[in-house]
């Protein structure tokens, strides 16, 4: 029987606090924040993260350096025999590319298995729980991983905007489609889906913001999740998080639980510091996820 150690990184929302008391590891993600060099969570904290932000600081983000990533190999290998790593999207950065070729070395072939299975923040979080709670349940390293990815493309997130500002900072939107938007006011709401993160909607006020959110995940449930009926709870769960929004977040979440009472709602917390980068403070967000059914 193998003992399996569950590996992720900060883009999961878990602090290294939390993920001593989950029995997970974290690798911290790095920041450059004016030519200087940080590490979430660990040399960086929220406060910290969103004063530099609106304080017009350079801010950048990177994916850990494969020395950091062996390094964690090496000292998770010597207490356990496996180790499951579970990074942010494929799609949206290049940390599950870098992992893949250090896990195919002579070192940790056989024993480190690499999770490609799109999630990002909270959605991320949750398969650190899954993970953890299958190791527990003594599968392999291998049958994790084959269960996640299989897993993978069963969950959502919106995100509703505050500001247009970070996503012409960091080259997203034009210039002029930012000035536009922030003088009709806009709220963009994005979608995270799989690898991509995409526009999906834009509203004139938080409030049609939120409802376009709510009835995005309605339809998600209705045509991805096996619609609504008296076993959508034990199928679906919800979770809900923000950046520096936390008067928001609460208001947010008495419309969710109104909207989809019985359904489990198991996070309300920050976005990650690598969204904020590109989403700013203000923003809110929803994710739906569909239980893994190996582990009723």
């Amino acid at each position: 029987m193998s003992k399996v150690a569950v590996l992720t990184d900060s883009n999961s929302g878990i602090t290294q606090n939390e993920a001593q008391q989950l029995g997970a590891h974290v690798i911290p993600m790095p920041f450059t924040i004016d030519e200087k060099t940080y590490y979430e969570d660990i040399n960086l904290s929220q406060e910290q993260f969103y004063d530099f932000l609106e304080n017009e600081a350079a801010v950048a983000t990177s994916q850990p350096s494969p020395d950091s990533v062996i390094l964690m190999y090496k000292k998770l290998l010597k207490d356990y025999d496996e180790v499951v790593h579970i990074p942010m999207s494929s799609g949206l950065s290049g940390s599950y590319q870098t992992a893949c070729m250090l896990a195919d070395e002579d070192e940790f072939k056989g024993k480190v298995f690499v999770v490609n299975n799109q999630r990002i923040s909270v959605t991320q979080k949750s398969s650190v729980v899954d993970a953890l709670q299958l190791a527990e349940k003594n599968y392999t390293g291998a049958q994790i991983k084959q269960i996640l990815e299989e897993d993978k493309f069963n969950t959502t997130i919106y995100i509703m905007l505050d500001t247009l500002y970070y996503l012409k900072k960091g080259g997203r939107i034009t210039p002029a489609a930012a000035a536009l938007g922030t003088l009709l006011k806009l709220k963009p709401v994005l979608q995270i889906q799989g690898e991509k993160l995409d526009a999906y909607a834009k509203a004139r006020t938080p409030h049609q913001g939120k409802n376009l959110m709510i009835q995005a995940i309605k339809k998600d449930i209705e045509t991805r999740f096996g619609g609504f009926d008296e076993n959508t709870k034990d199928r679906v769960f919800l979770q809900l998080a923000h950046t520096k929004n936390e008067a928001g977040m609460e208001q947010f979440r008495e419309e969710v639980e109104k909207e989809f009472p019985g359904i489990e709602l198991r996070y309300a917390e920050p976005l990650s510091m690598s969204i904020a980068c590109h989403t700013g403070p203000g923003a809110l967000g929803i994710a739906c996820t569909q239980k893994l059914d190996r582990l009723k």
